[in-house]
This record gives C-alpha cells, structure tokens and sequence, in this order.
C-alpha cells in the first residue's frame, strides 16, 4: 500500500484522555511513517497535546466536537446522544470510507452499537466477535470471542474460526493459522452440542486459510500448538479475565519477593535483563487492541484503562489489519 493509510481517532474515550490518546499517536507516528491520524475531539484540549507531544502538523487532522460519549453511558444513550460524538464522528468518517480503519478506547457498548449503526456485516456473517491478542510459548494466539456474544450456534463458531485465522494471517503473514475450539476437554466427545457440532463441521469442511486441530483445553491456551482459540463469549470473557488477574499476580508477587531483602534485590540486579524479558511477556499493553470483527471496515478496541503505550499498541494493530487486507480475506473465504 503506497497511499498513506488514514486512522480515524476518538481522542475522548477511555481513561486519561486526550493527553493518552495523543501521546500514543506520537509514540506510533514515530515507528510508521505512511499513517495519518484524523482525530475527533475537543481541539482546545487536543492542539496542545499535538505540540507537547511534537506530532508533525501534517499527519494529524484533529475534527472538533464537544460531545462525549462517558464511560457510564448505556449502549442506547450513547446512540441517543446524536451524531456529534467523537466516536460517532469517528465511526462515520469510516463509514463515508473518509478514513481506513478506526481505534477507540472508549465505551465498549456504545462502541458495538454505533458501530452496527454505522457500518454493514460482512456478508453471510450473522454476529460479530470481539478478538484479541494472547501470547503463547512459540509466539501468539488470537482469541474470540472475548465478550461480543455469551452465547453462539454453531454457525457462529465457525464463523469465528474463519475470521479469527483472517486476523491471524492478516497480522502475522508467514504463519499458519492453526483453529482450535475452547473446551473441558481434549476428547471429541467432551463438550455441550453446539461444541460437538461444531467440532464435526470444521473436521469434515476444511477450509484452505487455516488447519482445524480439534479442542484445546484452558491450561494448554499458551503452549503453542494452535494459535486460533475459538469459543462463546461468555466463557472467553471468562478466560481472559483470568488470564489478566493471573498474570497481574505473577508479576506483582515476583517483584515483591525480588525486592523484600537484601539477596532478592542483589538477585534481581544480576537477573534485571531476564526480569524483564518476562514482565514484557505478560505486560498486556503490548498485546492491546481487540478488533471487532464481522463489520466491513476494521474498528478496533482500545482497553479504557490503558496508557500511551497501550493505545500506540492498539493503532499498530489497526494498522496491520489494513495492511494485510483482512476484511478482504474474510470476504474469500467465507461459506
């Protein structure tokens, strides 16, 4: 792609913004030339982030709105506030195709809401799924659905099967897509029926974007054998959650253990470098930026609490996916 690739930006959403939204365009700016921002937001609050931050004038078109959608807004009041919110304008500069793909970290509700309101589904896709990143041993899984649904048919599943290895393809091109369904258990006749239908209907139609590798239980997410989790809503959530608050434990404890004396300090001093090759591992902002997928156009999910880091993360990811054509990969291989 030789044109500069255009992100449409709610400056407004999440914790800590604009001042995070801004520096994180900055921090992305800086590693990818060939992306322009166009920002939607309070200007007075915006213009001096531009300059605090040092983004070149040319590369970010800030479109000035007053009205916010909040963080304790109902998916439908958001809807009913108008169309003069940042993320609505944002969404709709999308939907006029004004801009290639678009990054929010606000409201999670009103997002997937105003966005059905603004953009079409893919079609024969009947429900979108929230994905995300999640590394493994051997590099990273992209996992669905995180939330987006609690429950699903089997069509739905399936349907997750092949939007989630467009992703995985789309982001990381010389790899294999490799799909396995989340379940309580390896055998083929573990799980409820819409698992078990499932399961048959990916082993019996193969599809030439991914290898289908059956079920994978919840302890074996990060070994490295598939890189597609596939599931409902409900129990992702789930899963992610737990991942998070496990993680989040791991670290905190282990850096209260390497510092509480003398020997766990003089020991973390010698192991630094190590340390900290694991905390990055597990440090989610590296991995921010779920996609909701199933919309014609890519909108991808900034977590709220995120920081700049986070939300350059999550721009990346954006970007990516309008590189490596994943909307169009979907649209060729789906049933």
């Amino acid at each position: 792609m030789n044109n500069p690739i255009k992100i449409a930006v709610d400056a407004m959403g999440g914790d800590g913004s604009p001042e995070k939204v801004i520096e994180g365009i900055s921090i992305h700016s800086k590693k990818n030339n060939l992306t322009n921002y166009i920002v939607f937001g309070n200007e007075d609050l915006i213009s001096p982030l531009v300059d605090k931050f040092e983004i070149q004038k040319n590369r970010i078109n800030i479109i000035h709105t007053k009205n916010i959608v909040e963080n304790e807004d109902s998916a439908l009041s958001a809807a009913k506030k108008g169309k003069d919110t940042s993320l609505w304008l944002a969404l709709e500069s999308l939907k006029n195709n004004d801009t290639d793909g678009m990054v929010s970290a606000g409201n999670t509700g009103a997002l997937f809401i105003i966005a059905k309101l603004n953009l079409k589904m893919i079609e024969n896709i009947y429900k979108p799924a929230l994905s995300g990143l999640w590394p493994n041993k051997n590099g990273m899984n992209v996992v669905l659905d995180l939330g987006a649904n609690v429950e699903c048919n089997e069509k739905n599943l399936v349907d997750f099967s092949l939007m989630g290895s467009a992703l995985h393809k789309a982001l990381f091109e010389d790899e294999t897509p490799k799909v396995a369904l989340l379940n309580i258990g390896s055998e083929e006749i573990k799980g409820n029926n819409v698992i078990k239908n499932t399961y048959h209907e990916l082993n019996e139609n193969k599809n030439p974007l991914y290898e289908f590798h059956g079920y994978v239980e919840g302890n074996h997410i990060m070994d490295g054998h598939v890189n597609v989790i596939v599931t409902d809503g409900f129990s992702g959530n789930v899963a992610l959650k737990t991942a998070e608050g496990t993680a989040n434990f791991i670290t905190s404890e282990l850096k209260k253990a390497m510092t509480s004396s003398i020997i766990g300090k003089f020991s973390s001093f010698l192991n630094l470098k190590n340390f900290k090759k694991f905390k990055n591992k597990l440090d989610p902002r590296l991995y921010n930026g779920a996609i909701l997928l199933g919309l014609d156009k890519p909108v991808i999910k900034s977590h709220g609490s995120t920081d700049a880091l986070g939300f350059a993360n999550s721009l990346n990811v954006c970007e990516k996916t309008i590189k490596g054509k994943l909307i169009e990969k979907i649209k060729e291989n789906i049933i």
